[in-house]
């Protein structure tokens, strides 16, 4: 069953830096991926301390976004083999199951291939927890390769099927 053109994507970026490779690249995959931008991008970096807090209404503004998407691009930089802190305090926001009927795209950037497997052994189970279905394999890049990378090209054409889009560019 193919999807309607314009599909709702929102993309959560999880760097503790704005306007990084991380939310490039998020925007980039999300574009590649349905052919449209994103509705929205929601920048964690800009949330920071609300976070913690309950009620923060920037915090409650980016989680309505997210669940309000029928596709979400949760990305992040690797530290330590896993996701950042920043992405888990955002996902902590959500109850268990509370993402139902959301697919998601685990995205993670890292300097070594070496943790090439951290999305799917510890961001794709965390979305998991919260709802989200995950029916691509979770996306990992290198952060000197993003925009070009090989292991890009054949996700893309993987997931598109995977999330039955028929839309997206085939290339960049």
């Amino acid at each position: 069953m193919a999807r309607e053109e314009g599909v709702n994507v929102v993309v959560v970026v999880g760097n503790p830096n704005r306007d990084s490779r991380t939310r490039q690249a998020a925007e980039m995959v999300s574009q590649r991926l349905t052919g449209s931008v994103p509705a929205a991008v929601v920048e964690l970096a800009e949330l920071g301390p609300g976070l913690l807090a309950s009620g923060d209404p920037a915090v409650v503004a980016a989680k309505q976004a997210v669940l309000a998407a029928k596709l979400v691009v949760f990305a992040t930089p690797t530290f330590k083999a896993t996701y950042s802190g920043l992405l888990k305090l955002f996902v902590d926001c959500f109850a268990a199951g509370e993402l139902a009927g959301t697919e998601a795209v685990p995205l993670m950037l890292g300097a070594s291939p070496h943790h090439a497997l951290a999305g799917e052994h510890t961001l794709k189970p965390v979305l998991s927890e919260i709802g989200c279905s995950c029916p691509a394999p979770a996306l990992f890049l290198l952060e000197s390769e993003w925009q070009s990378s090989s292991a890009l090209e054949s996700w893309l054409a993987r997931a598109r099927g995977a999330y039955r889009l028929t839309g997206g560019p085939s290339g960049p």
